[in-house]
């Protein structure tokens, strides 16, 4: 269908593609994977023909229709989201007209034997297969079908594009792109602008998509549950893997390692070559078997060993400032939207040093929640306290939406720097990949990765004790996901997050709230305990879950609920939870008896560390009862 040969691109010193070469079949599901900056986007200009490369060349099958998803708005915003998903059928009416004229352009034809009318009769049929396969009839149903998939509203179809959100307008392009259902369908981080239901909609969309996709994204669900080959591009190079995304992981370590094996093989037997030649030089007697054995060696294929790509954004926390013990404290919390109840009698403790993931499905009051605790939205009813001593940092959404496009980076940071920090801000750039002269780049021609490191670096310019952090990982690559869960892990403040990757936040928080029906429902463990207790795969059966569904023990709080009976297996995983549990609470006990000791001594209370060790002997207390009570749930759990 499409193929690319030899392709060849150069900026200046830097070489973006060499010799790359690879074609795209009929009903190819492929994932286009690399790390930021290393092409994937370049990519997808040369296929839809907006970039020409220095060098190769691209052979397309004729009358093939691409089509692809725009970083940005190109829909007119004074449309209704109904109208504008109707522009997608403007090439069904266009395959019309071109059916009629050629219709009437054979039955005027005479010569039935001549080229021209051949070539007339092929434009004919394949015109024809093209208004077949659009199914004109059924528009209206399409229409309804992507758009709810999507996950508006019928109350929403008729209203304004301009009167929705950023995100939603790009549902509304990625809808019109859908319905145009174009012979290659080219998605660049489509999941960006999605909740959970709405990806698990588009992963069944692409399973079922009669054509060929190609896919850029760095959600590794996504990839799992759509891709059926991968293209890795890295270092210059496209490697090209006919399999699933797991069994691509797998076979790349493999590859790598053989990679490295045979290149080390190599590289001994050139040294012995050259060794032995080397002495053979030195003998008049032997000296033309030494050129000989040389010009063999010349024509050597060598292994060239694929450099491992070291560079990586590196997060670092600056010193946490310490705030009060209770960093906030809800009461009966209350929010309406108008007529809509979106939170109902909350109540939420969140103290020094906790760490906290909110999940539930969209639309259940995530993001409204973390804005009220930021004072960044109002609540209808209830008490919000807050601790003394608290420096903020939130990242939001659409975090990277709010960066001064026309600034450039340097500047950005510049302007927004505390006065300790001005000096320091190269540095800084530095550790989020922004050097040289990165820094001189306008905002606005960032990519949404280079966006969405500029706003970490952005937010990590002051000390912070409440971390909040909503859906942090949009636009960022597997390898930077990664290395942003390895700083949160490090991070000593109190930690609030909003996330619907469990891969990212397995083992980053020790309490899950999970938001269902205006509700909130604590689970005291990380995600993978969540939703052990819900019973469930992954935050994907939770962004399912209906409020019509009935609930787990309804009524009562999740984490005092019973679990169905265990088999073999999942027994054996709990008691294995339950040991290491055990053994925290023993640490924790010989911890507390320290602390008991100190409190102990007669002149204690008059002493400068007073404050700071009854601080400590507290929070002990409190993380003893808290593994108790889990340790009692899992106990109750095994024994049902």
């Amino acid at each position: 269908m499409i193929q690319l040969q030899d392709i060849h691109i150069q900026y200046g010193d830097r070489v973006l593609f060499k010799q790359v070469t690879f074609q795209i079949n009929p009903q190819d599901k492929i994932a286009l994977i690399g790390r930021n900056g290393f092409g994937k986007s370049t990519l997808f200009s040369i296929l839809s023909g907006e970039l020409t490369p220095d060098e190769g060349f691209i052979s397309k099958q004729r009358g093939i229709v691409l089509g692809l998803l725009p970083q940005t708005l190109t829909i007119d915003p004074t449309k209704t989201v109904r109208s504008a998903a109707q522009e997608a059928f403007e090439v069904v009416m266009a395959l019309e007209e071109e059916h009629h004229r050629l219709q009437k352009s054979l039955e005027q034809a005479t010569e039935y034997e001549s080229q021209e009318y051949l070539d007339l009769l092929d434009a004919f049929n394949l015109n024809l297969e093209r208004l077949n396969h659009y199914e004109v009839g059924s528009m209206d149903k399409k229409i309804e079908l992507v758009l709810k998939g999507l996950g508006f509203e019928l109350t929403t179809f008729d209203k304004p594009i301009a009167t929705l959100s950023g995100g939603w307008q790009m549902r509304v392009e990625l809808a019109r792109l859908l319905l145009q259902q174009p012979d290659l369908l080219m998605l660049d981080e489509p999941t960006n602008h999605l909740d959970i239901e709405a990806i698990i909609w588009l992963e069944e969309y692409i399973s079922n998509y009669p054509n060929a996709v190609v896919v850029i994204s760095h959600d590794r669900a996504f990839l799992r549950n759509t891709a059926e080959r991968i293209i890795e591009i890295e270092n210059s190079k496209v490697y090209d893997y006919v399999m699933p995304y797991d069994r691509y992981l797998v076979n790349k370590e493999e590859f790598r390692t053989q990679q490295e094996a045979a290149y080390k093989n190599q590289q001994r037997e050139i040294a012995e070559k050259e060794r032995t030649i080397k002495r053979f030089m030195a003998k008049a007697t032997k000296t033309t078997m030494a050129q000989s054995m040389q010009k063999q060696l010349n024509k050597m294929d060598r292994i060239e060993l694929d450099a491992v790509d070291q560079k990586e954004m590196k997060i670092r926390f600056l010193p946490v400032p310490r705030s009060s013990r209770t960093v906030l404290r809800v009461r009966n919390l209350h929010k309406d939207f108008g007529a809509k109840h979106v939170l109902s009698g909350l109540d939420v403790d969140l103290e020094r040093g906790h760490r906290v993931a909110i999940v539930g499905h969209n639309g259940q009051g995530k993001t409204t929640l973390s804005k009220i605790l930021l004072k960044k939205l109002e609540p209808t009813r209830g008490e919000v306290e807050y601790g003394t001593q608290l420096s903020v940092g939130y990242y939001a959404q659409n975090q990277s939406d709010l960066l001064d496009d026309q600034a450039t980076i340097l500047e950005f940071m510049e302007q927004r720097a505390p006065e300790g920090m001005r000096t320091r801000v190269r540095s800084l750039l530095g550790a989020f990949m922004f050097s040289g002269e990165d820094v001189d780049k306008k905002i606005k021609v960032l990519s949404g990765g280079e966006r969405a490191r500029l706003a970490f670096a952005h937010l990590l310019m002051q000390p912070i004790n409440l971390l909040v952090l909503d859906e942090p990982t949009n636009h960022l690559d597997l390898a930077s996901k990664e290395v942003l869960k390895n700083a949160l892990v490090d991070y000593e403040g109190t930690l609030v997050v909003i996330s619907h990757d469990r891969d990212f936040l397995a083992d980053l928080t020790s309490t899950t709230l999970e938001l269902r029906d205006q509700k909130m429902f604590t689970y005291l463990g990380d995600v993978n305990y969540f939703l052990e207790k819900r019973a469930m795969e992954d935050l994907r059966q939770v962004a399912m879950y209906k409020s019509t569904d009935k609930p787990q023990n309804e009524g009562q709080a999740a984490v005092t609920s019973k679990t169905p009976v265990l088999n073999p297996e999942e027994k054996k995983t709990m008691q294995k939870r339950v040991q290491n549990i055990e053994r925290k609470i023993f640490n924790l006990e010989q911890d507390i008896a320290k602390s008991e000791q100190i409190l102990a001594q007669e002149d204690f209370y008059q002493s400068s560390d007073y404050p700071e060790q009854s601080t400590k002997y507290q929070t002990l207390k409190d993380q003893l009862l808290t593994a108790e009570r889990e340790w009692e749930s899992l106990v109750d759990n095994i024994e049902v």
